[in-house]
This record gives structure tokens, sequence and C-alpha cells, in this order.
């Protein structure tokens, strides 16, 4: 499924009704789609042209003859590559076991990379970079994307707090102010703790930054800034691999990005730690 398509997926839950109708309507005939007119698309979903007019430019595009392009070239570009999105593979070699998680974690990253807005990046970086305290909250498999750039923040010298649980993170939230970040990871962007745990610190002045799936969710609406990933998971595929793959991505942008601010004195910083671990371990 290529990038629009994707993101038309992605974006189901949080559409009205009659959109749905002709997001479902793309997604099971997109090259029928791509060959119909405003009106013919309408009469068929059963929709106003409004509605479809309003739902391509929630989709990023400046109208339906955008996303009518759009959907063609995801379909052209479908027939040169083989799918790689796959659930727990079928029994076969080491070799394709490889091939297969390899694939889809990279496929993660691409379809992510579309989503992903510079601009939004670019005002999280700022703001990492100038916060007093970070705060980072997750659950479950977000939990350990926290802990991760808490690790890497805590190595170029930045004030960074990374929580699990709600009590933990609705307590360091209480204790934020103007000067602070709260930095909220939910792929679903419906997970009750973050929200709670976000609305507080905003209450408090916090800036808040969401790291969710693209598309409206209660997690993005809180914050100021909203970063996307999109990964379509397997249903019984063992844990939130490719969307963890993909968040971790961004941590990283968000932790190199954050370095190239005061580049000399984070230098120093990693140098230092590097020098400390180093140390501790010739006399373990």
């Amino acid at each position: 499924m290529g990038s629009q398509l994707l993101l038309i997926q992605e974006h189901l839950q949080s559409l009205k009704p009659s959109e749905r109708k002709v997001a479902d309507y793309i997604l099971n005939d997109p090259e029928e789609v791509i060959n119909s007119s405003v009106h013919k698309l309408a009469e068929r979903a059963e929709v106003s042209v409004a509605t479809i007019v309003r739902l391509s430019k929630k989709l990023q595009c400046k109208g339906f003859q955008d996303l009518k392009l759009k959907i063609a070239y995801d379909l052209a570009k479908s027939e040169q590559d083989k799918p790689l999105y796959e659930d727990i593979p079928k029994e076969g070699s080491i070799r394709s076991l490889i091939h297969s998680v390899s694939s889809s974690n990279i496929q993660s990253i691409e379809n992510s990379m579309s989503v992903l807005s510079e601009e939004e990046l670019e005002k999280a970086i700022e703001l990492i970079s100038k916060a007093r305290l970070v705060a980072v909250y997750g659950i479950g498999a977000s939990g350990v994307i926290a802990r991760d750039m808490k690790q890497k923040l805590t190595r170029i010298n930045r004030w960074c707090e990374a929580a699990e649980d709600r009590d933990t993170q609705v307590t360091i939230s209480a204790n934020l102010s103007e000067a602070d970040v709260a930095f909220g990871i939910s792929y679903s962007g419906q997970t009750i703790d973050i929200i709670d745990s976000l609305q507080v610190a905003k209450k408090n002045g916090a800036n808040i930054i969401a790291l969710t799936q693209y598309g409206e969710n209660d997690v993005a609406s809180i914050a100021d800034v909203r970063l996307h990933t999109t990964s379509l998971e397997g249903s019984v595929r063992s844990g939130a691999t490719g969307s963890r793959i993909a968040t971790l991505n961004v941590i990283d942008m968000l932790y190199l990005g954050v370095t190239r601010f005061d580049k000399l004195d984070n230098i120093d910083a990693l140098e230092r730690t590097r020098k400390a671990v180093e140390v501790l371990k010739k006399h373990v």
C-alpha cells in the first residue's frame, strides 16, 4: 500500500461517517476512483461532492484531482514493489526471516517519512533544546522508547525524566512549568494515562509534544507540537514492532537535532560520559 492509501487507512477512525464512506470506497477500489469524476464518486459512495472535497483536504491534498494523482502514483509504484508488510512470517529459511523483518522495518520508516512534518520536527527540536526539563511519557512499548530518549538526552547533559506509569507521570507533570516540555509517546494516540498526564502538564503551562500515529487523536489534540509516524501492524504480530522502529527513528532525529544546538558543548558532554563509562569498565 502506497503512502496516500496508507494515510487514508490510518485516518479511518477519525473520519466522520460520510467521509468514511468515501475513504472505504477508495480503499476497496482505488483503480476505479482514479478514473472517476468527483460527481461520479459522490453518486457511487452516496455522499455529497462537498464531502469528497473536504476529505481530500483532510488528507493534505489541494482537492479531489490532487488526491487522484497521488493515488495513481501509489498504484503505479505498487506494481514495481513487492509487498513488504507481513505478519508473523511463514515457515522458511533464516534468510527469509531476515528479509521479512528487515523489509517491514524499512517500510515502516519510509511510510513514516511521508507523514512527518519538517516544520513540526523543527519546533520540537527547538523546544527540547531550550527546555529546563524534558519529561517523556510512554506506556508499555512506548515506555521503552521513553527510556531510550532519556538515555540519549542525559548523555548530552540535558535534564530528562522518563516515566512509564500514570502515577509517576502525573507527579512529574504537577511540578512542570512554562520552562519545561512534556513529551507524550502513544502510537494509538488514545492511551488514557498519557492523556491524563499531558493534561496536568498543560494546565501548569508546560509545552506539550506528542508523537503518535498519523491522524486525529486525543493525545495529539492536547499537544502544541504534533509528530507522526505510521505503520500497519499485523493483527497477531507480537508487539508493536513496526511502529516501535518508526518511533525510535524519530527519537534519533530529535536527539541529533538537539545535539546540533551548542554543538561543541554537547560533543564535550558525549566525550565525558564515554570516558566515565570506560573508566568504570576497567574497574569491574
